[in-house]
């Protein structure tokens, strides 16, 4: 069984009638509004939702655009993609290969280029990956998250967005719990001067890593489609609405709060895995099969929009909900913060994940992610 291919990528499905919501088009007025004229650096530029979402900023006209990637192979195609229409629009576009987690280059780039607007899109999000790889999610997401937001404090920048997920909400994952901290960095570091915010995304369709072309994939060679339990159920945004959203957020009076992004009802899992099979070949529906391999570490049966403590406003904003959401002060959590670097140096698993859970208190890490005992407490 072969799925059909579009220009060597899957091919582009029509999720309206999957979401039970009309599609939508980006509004170039929209990304206007927000960059127009200014200075904008994008970290994460390599990825999908960041490349997407640096094409939206270009259609804005800034004066200038840093695209900040580790990434070297998503850099280029990002920067190549944009370059032409950027140069039309005599539109300065900085390529930087970097980490969020080198607060040296963060603030020479910020400064050098007088960034006046952050869009902060890095991280590391594939759950299972990161359960393995603690100490890299935590550096990148949360450490790397504080000294971005540092930096923009001393360069004098204006307005910082975080994309974050809905998976740091009661986290299972130290992904979730990861970008959890990543929000309550900047939460804490939001004000009148620099406007900060984190907006709330659910799973993109689509985007890189994600469920919907490894589906297509296994269709394309004949295999089940693998879910991980039937009663699994997630909230879905298409690559456009993950776009508005970050740059709604952008646009917003808000200061120091969390924005979710409308994603309608959750969706079974499975239900996805039936849809992609009917829309990417019209024959799948007849021999298409699901096999259910449970559910992975750090994985949640359902995911959550909102802890139990927040509060949501009364008055949404560009069709999102406003949450305010208790934190610590700026200097509990910088100290925090230093003690998960230290913790993260040392590669001391015990020390990591105490660190972890005193800033989360509703994570419940799974058994992959639980540090061993050294060899003298287990006697």
């Amino acid at each position: 069984m072969s799925g059909p291919r579009m220009n060597n990528h899957w091919v582009e499905i029509d999720w309206t009638e999957f979401l039970g919501r009309p599609r939508i088009e980006l509004d170039p007025g929209l990304a206007k509004s927000v960059v127009a004229g200014r200075r904008v650096l994008i970290t994460g530029a390599g990825g999908s939702i960041g490349s997407g979402l640096a094409r939206a900023v270009v259609a804005g006209q800034p004066q200038t655009l840093v695209l900040l990637d580790s990434w070297e192979g998503g850099l280029y195609e990002c920067y190549r993609q944009i370059s032409g229409i950027a140069g039309a629009e005599r539109i300065f576009v900085v390529p930087v290969i970097g980490s969020v987690c080198d607060g040296r280059l963060l603030s020479r780039v910020l400064s050098q280029n007088g960034v006046e607007l952050v869009l902060h899109v890095a991280a590391y999000k594939h759950v299972p990956l990161m359960e393995q790889n603690p100490f890299s999610a935590i550096a990148n997401n949360a450490i790397g998250t504080y000294r971005l937001v540092v930096a923009a404090c001393q360069a004098g920048v204006v307005g910082l967005t975080m994309v974050s997920t809905d998976k740091a909400v009661n986290p299972r994952s130290i992904m979730g719990a990861s970008k959890r901290i990543a929000e309550l960095v900047v939460l804490s570091h939001s004000t009148d001067e620099c406007r900060m915010n984190a907006v709330r995304l659910a799973n993109v369709l689509g985007s890189s890593g994600s469920v919907t072309p490894i589906f297509q994939e296994q269709m394309a060679k004949g295999l089940s489609l693998t879910v991980t339990d039937p009663g699994a159920a997630r909230y879905f945004l298409t690559p456009a609405e993950a776009e508005a959203a970050i740059l709604k957020a952008a646009a917003s009076s808000v200061s120091g709060k969390i924005l979710i992004a409308d994603c309608g009802e959750a969706h079974r899992v499975v239900d996805l895995a039936r849809y992609i099979g009917r829309e990417t070949d019209s024959d799948s529906g007849l021999d298409l099969r699901i096999e259910y391999i449970g559910l992975r570490p750090g994985d949640k049966l359902c995911e959550e929009l909102v802890f139990d403590f927040e509060q949501v406003e009364p008055d949404p904003i560009g069709g999102m909900r406003v949450v305010a959401s208790p934190h610590l002060s700026r200097a509990a959590i910088g100290s925090a913060i230093e003690r998960l670097d230290v913790a993260a140096d040392r590669h001391d698993s015990r020390q990591l994940m105490g660190g972890v859970m005193e800033l989360v208190p509703t994570y419940q890490p799974s058994q992959a992610a639980k540090p061993e005992d050294s060899p003298e407490e287990a006697r």
